[in-house]
């Protein structure tokens, strides 16, 4: 029997993005998985506002559908989970969203949760959805790094950031656990962990082993 194929859809245009998808995924390629990572090439370059949100739907629709013959689950890597429900709708196979799953994840490990978002634009559209899971109270502070999703190209800038975002979630909002709120950035996640001395959810990572555990609870 061939193993469970989990694939991965980057809903932006950046293939960077999807390498550092990939590299988040590396803990898990020991497990009888296979894993394919794609890129919506017609999505937006980057997902900030809510109008990227929305326009990278339709694209990343198309490909859930090109791919539904051959996924046994099926994970949207963004943190705004675009069109989460309707994807659910759109295809039988399980269908994870990285931010719901890393905020699930985070709730498990402790109380007062903590996002580091990487733009300010991204804040609003992310309290929405907090709001909408009914988890807003769980949610003590969400800052932002104030970089573009293309500025994370330059990992020293961005983990310096984090650490000091990571720290003021932590002493000024009382954080007890804290959430990487971008798809990409699991390279930092120890080092940040160390720095803050916070347990610290890469949110890709939440979102696979929610799936891998949906599928081998089913003996797939």
């Amino acid at each position: 029997m061939s193993n469970a194929r989990i694939t991965l859809v980057n809903p932006n245009s950046l293939i960077k993005v999807t390498e550092a998808i990939e590299r988040a995924v590396a803990p898990f390629q020991r497990l009888p998985l296979e894993f394919r990572f794609l890129t919506s090439a017609d999505g937006p370059a980057g997902i900030q506002t809510q109008a990227e949100a929305d326009a990278s739907i339709a694209p990343m629709a198309q490909l859930f559908l090109r791919e539904a013959a051959t996924t046994d689950a099926f994970v949207v890597a963004c943190f705004s989970d675009p069109g989460l429900h309707g994807l659910r709708d759109l295809v039988s196979a399980p269908v994870l969203g990285i931010g719901e799953c890393s905020v699930l994840t985070a709730m498990s490990m402790a109380t007062r949760i903590g996002v580091i978002a990487i733009a300010g634009a991204s804040i609003p559209r992310h309290l929405r959805y907090f709001r909408a899971m009914g988890v807003a109270e769980r949610i003590c502070g969400e800052l932002a790094l104030d970089m573009k999703v293309s500025d994370l190209a330059d990992a020293e800038l961005a983990f310096q950031r984090m650490v000091t975002v990571g720290k003021t979630l932590r002493d000024v909002h009382g954080a007890d656990v804290l959430i990487m709120g971008c798809a990409g950035m699991a390279d930092l996640r120890k080092r940040l962990e160390d720095e803050c001395r916070l347990p610290v959810v890469e949110p890709t990572q939440a979102a696979v082993a929610m799936a891998a555990g949906r599928l081998f609870g089913r003996g797939g």
